[in-house]
């Protein structure tokens, strides 16, 4: 298929270079330049590689830069005909996806939005899971394009269901986190050994897949980001925003965020989002760390 890529980050750099290796005919852009993926023709602007194009696919920071892409000088919108498709990979507003879809419509293009996990690692080794809201009809024409990149998809409903359920995931994942975090922090002052709390944690029933993927970065003290943590907090603004909507309450991930904010300011932003970890770590006056550190 010919597929205009934009948005090369850490995700989306792996995506783009595995959808050439199956075999597809592939145009990237990038916000900013110098990013290139072997195989790909290096687009100008996001208009220029949307020109031909039958599927747009976008894997950008958030709903400002999505709609900037689409919409502004030199977007994607003025090289839509009739028949494309655009995928989001990127995670933002439901109600943000909903409006960008009716707008496309007008041009005859569906939306199918795509958000993913699976982090760093999954992107490069192609097993990414994406969960996807939009018209089966579409969704069917990119499954080659789902297998070149993931592993599986689960089809949450309607466009804009995707994204609802990537915030549901990450409010989730945010929570699972800070608390195994907290409870690093707790056992270091407490005295207790970091790596054999882990193995505890990993065979008992509060083992989870966020803290066996995230424990070993941890103990080795390695926050490099997979997933970096500005990002994480805007997924957890992007839920609570949701939320107001919906007049629901989320105390425990409306705490979490005013830890998040805090980490922004220490300036861990960049950093994986494990290194919330830090601020706790300063708060207590202890560090936590396994024999790999």
């Amino acid at each position: 298929m010919r597929i205009a890529f934009l948005g090369l980050g850490i995700m989306g750099h792996s995506m783009a270079t595995n959808l050439v290796k199956a075999g597809h005919e592939v145009a990237t852009w990038n916000r900013s330049p110098g990013k290139i993926v072997e195989g790909t023709r290096a687009a100008a602007s996001p208009a220029d590689a949307a020109q031909g194009a039958e599927v747009v696919w976008l894997c950008v920071a958030d709903t400002a830069a999505v709609e900037n892409v689409l919409f502004g000088p030199d977007g994607v919108e003025q090289s839509l005909t009739e028949g494309m498709i655009i995928s989001d990979s990127s995670t933002i507003s439901p109600t943000a996806t909903r409006k960008f879809a009716e707008r496309v419509a007008q041009k005859g293009v569906q939306w199918v939005d795509s958000p993913m996990t699976g982090s760093k690692t999954g992107a490069e080794a192609g097993t990414l899971l994406f969960i996807i809201g939009g018209n089966e009809q579409a969704i069917e024409m990119l499954k080659p394009l789902y297998a070149a990149m993931g592993k599986k998809i689960f089809r949450m409903g309607e466009t804009g269901k995707g994204q609802s359920a990537k915030l549901v995931m990450n409010l989730q994942i945010a929570l699972i986190y800070e608390g195994f975090a907290e409870a690093l922090t707790l056992a270091a002052k407490l005295g207790l050994d970091a790596e054999n709390l882990v193995q505890l944690i990993n065979a008992s029933m509060v083992k989870s897949g966020v803290i066996e993927y995230k424990a070993p970065f941890v103990l080795r003290r390695d926050f490099s980001p997979n997933f970096p943590l500005r990002l994480m907090r805007k997924d957890i603004r992007l839920a609570l925003e949701a939320a107001k909507e919906a007049r629901v309450k989320l105390p425990g991930l409306e705490t979490v965020e005013e830890v998040y904010d805090v980490a922004v300011e220490e300036g861990h932003a960049d950093l994986d989002y494990a290194a919330t970890l830090q601020l706790l770590e300063k708060w207590a006056g202890v560090e936590v760390k396994g024999e790999a550190a």
